[in-house]
């Protein structure tokens, strides 16, 4: 394999729905599987396609329970293509599948810098001999609307006709998720068919619930050949299209379906059916489809492609671009989120969770357009976090863990643990943690492109009622003398309440509190920061009193933070908990990683023992700079020295199972600082995460968006210790052997590839020419300044 491709040899069923996943391919408008053509979904194949923010409500009953889920909706299967053959005056052999016939070669090629993935295959039927066929597909990158499919047949030694089918299968429901096949998955109403001389088939069809309109039309031809019989059968939920080619030695048949895909929430159309027609009459042929699909594809890659020697590099690369596939430059046109399992499967029924957090840090500097439009989703979505808040008698912004279409609460209030297979209460909306993401995404969005235009409008606005809910959440403990959330949950999930308790949640989950602090010194400091002429008319907007802000101030100061045996708690009563047998647990399981459920199966729980999913206060060292962190322990009157924080490192590591992919990325990074030594195993785990499907089988539901773009945060960011604040790039490198030479360009204040080399000791950083102003860098021990056309050399320390 290159640097550039992925190779998969072989047919292995246990492993489709990983490669599936891996396979898929997309343009931030819609993606779809990698799953064989010839297949419909069934146990081995699943070809799904989702379009970005398609999402529809349904109810279901479950163990009894009367529950509502919105879901990202598996569309319409365009790839359909199944094919036989038969000698000539002789009979049909079965239609081809991977599963029954006597396969003699079968390989997968993913190519990055193409964005095409091409299956070759060669397969023998006693009754005929041998057909070799190579099929390339791609999702066009230039035209968020079109996808094509070509395939090419040939007979070894033998002549006569094959049959070929090209269809548009509205038969699909959501089954990707073998958990949720308790749970209604019948998305699609109302499906029509039909057909569009020459050679051209359509369907169409709505969403239940959300009402979206969807429209497919697909035109097969066969290349280079006389009319070739052809009929077009629509069908109630399938259109399909019929041919019958000669086929011999030496006379190849090759077949090309382009496809068009809109839907009603498009702009500039009239009706998605009449959109999707007009567009796949006037594609081009797939040759020209894919010049123009590669010249979009190398514009992305020469603004965001990073250069890693070796194994890591290449794994970087796939991660890049599958980051580039669900939020791509046509994404800054779309009303959506960051989908938690990209636009590749169904699992979390692709509702949006923090994942932005460890995604738009690699956007920012790359396309800080598509940043701002996820911003925007947020921002929409705003007066319903309000609305959510004052629910629940409080003041301000409370967003939901998990969010869909329109912003409500999309939390299940049961998971099924398929360890026990009991439906068991979820209690994971409690992690009011997504909204300090929500405003630190805002506010390192600012700094990084200098947007004060955003900053002082959409930016300022759920700033300061994320930061008005955080003051109003917090109570003062007179006993202690300091504010105190309490009934949330962190990060880690595995402690949603105290044991024995009746009721939910956590006091004094430490990463909630500090970033909570974080939130509300940066609102003050933005309200004293703007002209006063918006700082009066942004507090009158949002109905912000005078009286509120002394209280921020106050809060800011004296959130409390507990500690226990000289290391940071987790949360209140964290030393309180038993000790796990860790040991004991590892040689009785494969793996542990879903401790939770494991311990659940028990008729156990993971919330007696000091054992975590992902330790959350480790998180702090992911979101701020050693620096950082320091001044927001000081400000909150807690002294937050090197030897404190590597104790807590210490106890966290010895206590984590990692049942998160997130866990290993924020790991490596902390520990590229704190233990050096041990950084690069979880470093490799994060990057090994979804290639070698750690978790056992969530992968093929669909890759983990965070954890890949994390990993490429962690070069750009971590080991570079780059920091976008005060006007000026700050670097603080980070020796990591393992990844030790690494480069990329960023967009930097109107800058356009700003390159970032590591080599052999030095740092290089070269400004490309323009009229722009000149570059502030700070280093810790100097800062330079380098202009438009120029380059800078600088020695590190060795260490």
């Amino acid at each position: 394999m290159s640097d550039w491709t992925w190779e998969y040899e072989g047919y292995d069923p246990t492993a489709e729905r990983l490669r599936e996943s891996l396979c898929t391919l997309g343009n931030g408008y819609f993606a779809t599987r990698g799953a064989a053509p010839e297949c419909r979904a069934g146990l081995v194949h699943y070809p799904g396609t989702y379009a970005a923010g398609c999402y529809n409500r349904l109810e279901s009953t479950v163990a009894g329970r009367h529950v509502v889920n919105e879901d990202l909706v598996n569309l319409p299967n365009w790839l359909l293509l199944r094919f036989r053959v038969r000698r000539t005056g002789g009979a049909w052999c079965p239609w081809f599948s991977p599963d029954t016939s006597a396969l003699l070669d079968y390989r997968h090629v993913l190519d990055l810098r193409r964005a095409t993935l091409t299956r070759t295959l060669r397969f023998r039927d006693d009754d005929v001999g041998v057909l070799g066929v190579r099929q390339t597909r791609l999702v066009h990158m230039g035209d968020p609307h079109l996808a094509a499919l070509r395939t090419v047949f040939t007979p070894e030694d033998w002549s006569g006709e094959i049959e070929i089918e090209s269809g548009l299968d509205g038969d699909v429901i959501n089954g990707n998720v073998h958990r949720y096949r308790a749970l209604n998955g019948s998305h699609l109403t109302r499906v029509r068919t039909g057909p569009q001389e020459p050679g051209t088939a359509w369907l169409s069809c709505r969403t239940s619930t959300s009402g979206i309109g969807v429209a497919l039309a697909a035109r097969t031809v066969v290349v280079g050949r006389s009319a070739a019989p052809s009929e077009l059968r629509p069908a109630r939920r399938r259109a399909v299209h019929r041919l019958v080619v000669p086929i011999a030695p030496g006379r190849p048949v090759d077949v090309e379906k382009t496809v068009a895909l809109f839907t009603s929430r498009d702009t500039a159309i009239s009706d998605p059916l009449e959109a999707a027609l007009d567009r796949v009459s006037t594609a081009g042929g797939i040759s020209d489809l894919l010049d123009s699909h590669v010249a979009a594809w190398e514009r992305l890659w020469r603004r965001a492609d990073i250069q890693v020697p070796g194994r890591a590099g290449r794994v970087l690369r796939l991660h890049l671009f599958h980051v580039l596939q669900t939020l791509s430059p046509h994404t800054a046109d779309l009303d959506v989120g960051v989908p938690a399992r990209g636009l590749h499967g169904e699992a979390y029924r692709g509702h949006v969770f923090w994942d932005e957090l460890f995604v738009l840090p690699y956007l920012n500097l790359h396309f800080p357009e598509v940043s701002r439009a996820l911003l925007n989703y947020r921002y929409r979505r705003l007066p319903r976090a309000c609305r959510a808040a004052a629910a629940i008698g409080r003041a301000g912004a409370m967003y939901p863990w998990q969010s869909g279409s329109d912003g409500r609460e999309e939390t299940q209030v049961w998971h099924l643990n398929p360890h026990s297979g009991r439906w068991l209460p979820d209690h994971s909306r409690l992690q009011h943690h997504v909204g300090s993401a929500v405003a630190y995404n805002v506010w390192q969005y600012c700094e990084a492109t200098g947007d004060t235009e955003y900053l002082h409008t959409k930016g300022a606005e759920m700033l300061l009622q994320i930061a008005r809910f955080w003051a109003d959440l917090a109570d003062f403990d007179p006993g202690t003398g300091r504010y105190r959330i309490r009934g949330v949950v962190g990060p880690d999930e595995y402690h949603d309440r105290y044991p024995g308790a009746t009721t939910p949640g956590l006091d004094d989950n430490t990463y909630t509190n500090v970033t909570a602090a974080w939130v509300l010194t940066r609102a003050l400091d933005l309200l004293r920061r703007l002209p006063a002429w918006r700082r009066e008319e942004l507090l009158e907007r949002v109905q912000l009193g005078g009286d509120e802000l002394p209280k921020w101030e106050e809060v800011s100061r004296r959130l409390r933070v507990p500690f226990h045996q000289g290391v940071i708690s987790q949360f209140e009563g964290y030393d309180d908990l038993a000790e796990l047998d860790w040991d004991a647990y590892r040689a009785r399981y494969d793996g542990i990683r879903r401790l939770d459920r494991i311990l659940e199966a028990e008729g156990d729980t993971v919330t007696r023992y000091k054992a975590s999913k992902q330790a959350d206060v480790l998180m702090l060292g992911y979101l701020f700079s050693p620096a950082e962190l320091r001044d927001l322990f000081r400000r909150l009157g807690y002294d937050l020295d090197d030897e404190v924080w590597r104790r807590t490192v210490d106890y966290y590591l010895q206590r984590t199972s990692h049942g998160s992919t997130l866990s290993g990325l924020v790991h490596g990074l902390v520990l590229a600082r704190a233990r050096r030594a041990e950084a690069w195993k979880y470093v490799q785990e994060a990057l090994q995460a979804d290639i070698a499907d750690i978790q056992g089988g969530t992968t093929g539901e669909g890759i983990h968006l965070g954890a890949m773009a994390g990993t490429l945060d962690l070069v750009q960011r971590g080991l570079t210790g780059l920091e976008t604040r005060e006007d000026a790039l700050w670097l603080d490198p980070v020796p990591l052997p393992a990844l030790s030479e690494y480069g990329f360009s960023l967009r930097y204040r109107g800058h356009w590839g700003v390159g970032i080399r590591r080599r052999r000791g030095q740092l290089g950083i070269g400004v490309p020419d323009s009229e722009e102003s000149p570059i502030r860098v700070v280093l810790a021990d100097r800062a330079v300044t380098v202009a438009p056309g120029e380059t800078c050399t600088l020695e590190l320390p060795m260490s």
